[in-house]
């Protein structure tokens, strides 16, 4: 992907939702690109000002009303009075912003990206893009209305797998420079970390299906976008002649976090802060958050996440008040009186992870075969038509089969590893050095790409950056919205919709224990569906 940095000319951002993925990417495109974060819209006040002193108008405490929305609507009402008065000729109108990065919660991308559709900003939603395949394909039509007609604005997703500089060179090596020859097999595990686990999808936001989505795609859909990124790209890793995967299916289930588990010393518990087995319980949230994590001075992630504010009071008051603060925190509870829609509602941190209300999977196989470009046949014996799009031409492709492992019991934390299985050689990898062994020669060579800071990598800051640099292009009129899209993002709306689509997919071959035929299951539930 291309890269044009310069100081000119810079666009200007806005950032709706001001947590942690709203902060991340503030400072991505502050730290490394020449974008301006202009604005930001968050409904919680508290965190609206720290994301604000931070990268909009600083700690200078200055700032204009055209720097702070209480959430996206209020945005939209003043960007539309401000298009307003310079339809009739008002010199004294703030500059605008070029594009917007969509931090909210998971399950409200739709209306915001419905919702500003009209303004005609650049996107940059972070993943995934919406909780149902239903709302995924709303989304595309609102961006492209035609699909005789290119979108006319560049849309980005966090996938950010594909731009952190380990799996753009992992990448390389594979397509480009074919250390291993063609690929047989990938087995790829997203290792989420034991604790991580218990603190996003059992006591927070992402542990409930109906309120959220699986946890497939809440947390893995850029491991399996990842997957699709390197093996269904045409030869040299081209956009051209694609190979499109033949069959999917999936296992998995909640496996440990569930009221049979709970130690028999727990007793009634359900709350960590009450429990009599908390000290024997690694699981204890006291331990987690407080002693783990709050007294080493650690008031950022996950304490941020529990309570906002404590990453302000361990600074400014010390120890004592952001302890008091977490602890307080950490002791609301519910019981069974209290309404399902205000336990749904909010997570709950200090809650038993034997005792929750969570349902998505902690342990999930997704298993992805493609078939060789010339075997006509499908498994059941009817035709299938051909990956290489009709050309004659194009370098035919062989058979090869993906193999996701989504674990919650680990002791890395999404520190994705990996082996791919070639006809020359193998790789193995993990988020640091990729080790290619030849079979010619027996001999292993160990790549280690350039660590860029942020988070994934560095595939937070190459996003950011490059998602700046195509507005920047199609602005300045250096490049149309679909080259911008091509050299700079590299990955196109169908891709999106692509990679979520096989996430419900998977997800309905392992609710119904089946596997599924792709091209007929992408046929009935996208392409019948698209605009």
């Amino acid at each position: 992907m291309a890269s044009t940095s310069t100081a000119t000319n810079a666009p200007r951002l806005l950032i709706i939702g001001a947590g942690a993925r709203g902060n991340a990417y503030a400072r991505a495109v502050t730290e490394s690109s020449c974008g301006i974060v202009a604005a930001v819209a968050e409904p919680i006040v508290f965190k609206r000002e720290y994301l604000g002193r931070q990268y909009v108008w600083n700690k200078t405490g200055n700032r204009w009303p055209e720097q702070e929305f209480r959430d996206w609507r209020d945005f939209l009402k003043y960007e539309t009075e401000r298009r307003e008065r310079l339809a009739v000729g008002d010199s004294d109108v703030p500059p605008g912003v070029d594009g917007v990065f969509i931090c909210v919660q998971d399950a409200l991308h739709k209306e915001v990206i419905l919702g500003i559709a009209h303004l005609g900003l650049h996107v940059m939603s972070e993943k995934p893009l919406a909780t149902t395949l239903e709302d995924c394909l709303e989304i595309y039509k609102s961006i492209q209305p035609d699909p005789a007609v290119p979108p006319n604005t560049v849309f980005s997703i966090g996938h950010v797998l594909r731009y952190s500089p380990h799996n753009m060179m992992l990448r390389k090596l594979l397509l480009q420079d074919k250390c291993i020859g063609d690929v047989i097999s990938i087995e790829h595990t997203e290792p989420v970390g034991w604790w991580h686990f218990s603190h996003s999808y059992v006591r927070g936001n992402w542990r409930k299906e109906p309120t959220t989505a699986p946890s497939l795609l809440t947390k893995s859909c850029h491991d399996i976008d990842f997957l699709l990124w390197l093996l269904c790209s045409g030869p040299n890793g081209t956009n051209t002649n694609r190979h499109l995967p033949s069959r999917v299916s999936s296992t998995g289930s909640l496996s440990y976090f569930r009221p049979s588990r709970k130690p028999k010393l727990a007793g009634s518990a359900t709350n960590c802060l009450s429990c009599p087995a908390e000290r024997e319980c690694k699981y204890s949230a006291k331990k987690i958050y407080v002693e783990k994590q709050l007294a080493k001075g650690n008031g950022g992630w996950p304490v941020h996440i529990v309570d906002p504010e404590i990453e302000d009071i361990l600074p400014s008051q010390g120890y004592d008040p952001a302890k008091a603060k977490l602890i307080a925190k950490l002791s609301e509870n519910y019981d069974r009186n209290t309404p399902a829609s205000v336990i749904e509602s909010r997570p709950w941190f200090g809650r038993c992870v034997y005792e929750s209300d969570n349902d998505v999977c902690d342990d999930q196989h997704v298993t992805i075969t493609w078939d060789a470009d010339n075997e006509t046949q499908t498994h059941n014996g009817s035709n299938r038509s051909s990956h290489t799009n009709g050309n004659p031409s194009a370098e035919p492709q062989g058979a090869k089969t993906a193999f996701f492992h989504m674990i919650a019991f680990t002791e890395k934390q999404c520190e994705r590893r990996g082996r791919i299985y070639g006809t020359e050689g193998e790789i193995e990898y993990d988020s640091k050095n990729i080790r290619v062994f030849n079979f010619s020669t027996e001999e292993a060579k160990v790549h280690v790409a350039p660590q860029r800071g942020g988070g994934h990598g560095g595939g937070d800051a190459r996003l950011a950056s490059q998602f700046v640099e195509a507005i920047k292009s199609v602005r300045s009129g250096t490049m149309g919205v679909s080259q911008a899209q091509e050299e700079f993002i590299g990955c196109s709306l169908e891709d999106v919709i692509r990679s979520h689509a096989m996430v419900f997919c998977a997800e309905e071959a392992r609710k119904t224990n089946k596997v599924i035929d792709w091209e007929q299951w992408w046929a009935a539930n996208v392409l019948h569906k698209k605009p």
